[in-house]
Parts: C-alpha cells; sequence; structure tokens
C-alpha cells in the first residue's frame, strides 16, 4: 500500500528524543514512568480499526533513538519539519541526571538543518535556578538562533510559580515560542497539579507578548483551555498525542477539536504527534488530521463548523509557520 500524499505543509512541534535509556533504567522514578507508558497504550490503541494499521511496516512499531528513523517516517508520512524535543524528565532520576542533553539535540539538528529544528528542553527551570534557566535561553537564542522551547511543568512546579517571572518575562523579550506541557502528566512521578491549563491565565495576562503553545489541549481539562485560549490572543492550542483519537476513537475527537474551533478558531490551532520514537505514532497523527470530518450530527447538534481544507492546511503548520516565521514550502 503506498501512503497517500498532500499538499500541506507540516511542521510537528513534540518529536521527543528519548535515546539511550538503559543507564538510567534502574531509577524507581523511571520504571514508574515506563509503568505509565504501559498503561497509556490502552485509551491511544483501544478501538483502532485493522485499516488504521494497512501500510505499516515492521520497522514502523519497534521504538528507535535514531533519528534516521525519525526521518524516515517524516518522508513518508510528509512531514516537512521536526522542533526535536530533547526529554528531560529529571524527576524519574532523583534530579541526578537528564534523558537527552540539549547538546545532543543540537548535534542531530546540525546534520541535517532543512529538516530538523532546535526545540531547547530548558526544564526544570525553578530545580536549576531561574538566572541559569535564563543564561541557557538566551545562549540557544543568540548563539544558536533557536525560536522555539520547551517546558514541562511537571518536573518542576506550577506555570504560575511566581518565582518563574523573571524567565518569562526574557522568553518575552527574545521573542520565542515557549510550548508548554498542559493537562495531566500522563507519566508519573510528573504532578498534574502543576500544570492544569487555568495556571497559564496568569501568565498570559501579565506577559501578553509571550507566544505560548499549550500541548495536549490541556487533556482532560480541554475546556478550560480553550476558554484561556479564548481570552488571550498569545496562547494557541495544541493537539499532540491526541490525533490519533480521530481514527479509533472519532466521536471523542469531534467534541475535543470541535470545541476548539468553536472557542478558540482555526487560526490557533496546532497539530502535533508527541512523537517517541515509534513511528506509527507520526503515521496515525497525519493520517487522523489529514482525513477526519466532524460528523453532520455533531455539526448540527452543538455547532461544531465542519472542517476545511484551509483549516487543516493552518492546523498542520501554517500557524506555527507564522509563529516561527518560516517559509512554507513543502521539503518532502
Amino acid at each position: 500500500m503506498t501512503e497517500p500524499r498532500d499538499d500541506y505543509f507540516k511542521i510537528d512541534p513534540e518529536p521527543h528524543l528519548i535515546g539511550d535509556m538503559e543507564h538510567i533504567n534502574h531509577f524507581p522514578g523511571v520504571r514508574m514512568w515506563w509503568r505509565a507508558i504501559d498503561n497509556i497504550a490502552r485509551p491511544m490503541v483501544t478501538g483502532m480499526p485493522p485499516e488504521a494499521f494497512a501500510g505499516l511496516e515492521e520497522w514502523e512499531m519497534m521504538k528507535t533513538a535514531d533519528p534516521q528513523k525519525l526521518l524516515a517516517a517524516m518522508d513518508k508520512y510528509g512531514v516537512d519539519i521536526a522542533c526535536l524535543l530533547p526529554e528531560s524528565m529529571m524527576d524519574t532520576t532523583g534530579y541526578t541526571s537528564r534523558w537527552v542533553s540539549n547538546g545532543e539535540m543540537a548535534k542531530v539538528v546540525e546534520s541535517n538543518p532543512n529538516r530538523f529544528m532546535y526545540q531547547p528542553n530548558i526544564s526544570p527551570i525553578k530545580h536549576k535556578g531561574v538566572n541559569n534557566t535564563i543564561w541557557e535561553l538566551e545562549y540557544w537564542v543568540k548563539e544558536k538562533g533557536a525560536r522555539i522551547f520547551k517546558f514541562y511543568p511537571p518536573e518542576d512546579t506550577y506555570i504560575n510559580d511566581p518565582d518563574l517571572w523573571p524567565f518569562y518575562k526574557k522568553a518575552e523579550e527574545l521573542g520565542i515560542v515557549l510550548d508548554i506541557h498542559t493537562g495531566f502528566c500522563w507519566v508519573p512521578p510528573g504532578k498534574s497539579k502543576h500544570s492544569l491549563p487555568i495556571q497559564l491565565d496568569d501568565v498570559a495576562r501579565d506577559f501578553p507578548g509571550l507566544k505560548i503553545v499549550a500541548f495536549h489541549m490541556g487533556y482532560p481539562y480541554c475546556d478550560d483551555l480553550n476558554m484561556v485560549a479564548m481570552g488571550h490572543p498569545n496562547v494557541y492550542v495544541c493537539l499532540s498525542l491526541l490525533v490519533p483519537w480521530a481514527i479509533c476513537a472519532p466521536r471523542k475527537f469531534a467534541t475535543i477539536i470541535g470545541e476548539a474551533l468553536r472557542w478558540v478558531g482555526p487560526d490557533k490551532i496546532i497539530w502535533g504527534t508527541d512523537y517517541a520514537g515509534f513511528a506509527f505514532q507520526m503515521a496515525q497523527a497525519v493520517r487522523g488530521m489529514r482525513t477526519f470530518q466532524i460528523p453532520e450530527d455533531m455539526q448540527k447538534g452543538y455547532g461544531y463548523p465542519a472542517i476545511t481544507d484551509d483549516d487543516r492546511r493552518k492546523i498542520f503548520g501554517g500557524n506555527l509557520a507564522g509563529l516561527l516565521g518560516i517559509d512554507t514550502r513543502r521539503r518532502v
């Protein structure tokens, strides 16, 4: 089966670099994390119809840390640019080490700068010191030209912790895009209470020029996130991780994207994969967004607008490209 092609420019803000975990798998926190990953598979694949696996090759179902496999998946599914995100997860190792450093991420990006972008993970901001984090932020912007960064509050502190205000101020001054995990953390020992969407309200109000992308739609608090994003022009919502539900739980996904379209609008919705080393994650995220349509009875019953071709173009890459100031000509 040949994978269908489309002409949507696609940029993925959440492809994770997991790295070689053999040297850290003995930590109790890492073991806890892996148990959660096993459980996450249930809601993500239950109900997936057999045809969803059509055309998948054996290597796509196998976890790998090889960037060349990521590139192969991007080529197969027409993803133009990946903003490579190195995992920190220092809470899983008792704050003794990161899973992947930003320097390791940079080596991969610099091997193919036309397809990969830097996305330094500046977490944990408070735990390693706000001043140290600001230094790191400025280094990546001024020395390397990074334009998009990740903050993972579950391993650190509340999104609206006042101690983070100097960091947010510097991020606003530098004009970067700040991706923030929102909603439940999904993978303990991270703390879900640190990343509730309503906490973004304080940050967006005090830093109206800071470009914020809220990962995972704040799930399961999607309504809260939509209301925050409705009120603040600088808050964007991101579908990363959830798009496969377009295939295995279509009415659930219709509610998620339908509410976002009603409250936030297609100009502030961003696609993403949450790729964690499995190419099939990218496959389902692309296939789901490429063809999904909200059922007519839900359009009529809930006021959800039909998804147009122009909406898909914006969600797949146009909106994030606009924030990052990058050319949307196809690379694939």
